[in-house]
């Protein structure tokens, strides 16, 4: 089973956001057990070895190299791995030239709460690019 932490700014207080991460966590399940770090502002990451960071200049890709990536990424980090969302100020240089990679969701700028919801329906739907199902068609 693969281990996902997602660390992020903010709460899940909005029952809209509770509703459609409860809904792609449950569906994530059986491929993957996302864990959440949730905080006013971005801990001390020094000790976390392997993380993607969220950022609008990283790099873009389509959902098949995604998957692609996301597979190669928990095949190197022995299946666990960290992703970062940061807040509206973005994220500090140090989290940036630190991680494995800077992956960008859109060239569109989103909330840190709307981005959470993009990345766990990206994150299943790499799970069945990579199962081959009919989910991404």
């Amino acid at each position: 089973m693969f281990k996902i932490k997602i660390y992020t700014v903010g709460k899940h207080k909005e029952s809209w956001l509770n509703q459609a991460l409860e809904e792609y966590t449950t569906r994530l399940k059986s491929h993957m057990q996302i864990t959440w770090h949730l905080s006013k502002t971005l801990p001390d990451l020094s000790k976390e070895k392997d993380y993607i960071a969220l950022d609008p200049r990283g790099e873009l890709m389509t959902s098949e190299d995604f998957s692609t990536f996301l597979h190669k990424q928990l095949e190197t980090c022995r299946s666990r791995l960290t992703f970062i969302i940061g807040g509206a100020e973005g994220l500090p240089p140090a989290i940036k030239s630190n991680a494995n990679a800077l992956i960008s969701l859109s060239k569109l700028t989103f909330t840190h709460q709307i981005t959470r919801i993009i990345l766990l329906e990206q994150l299943y739907r790499a799970a069945e690019i990579e199962k081959g199902s009919a989910y991404h068609k």
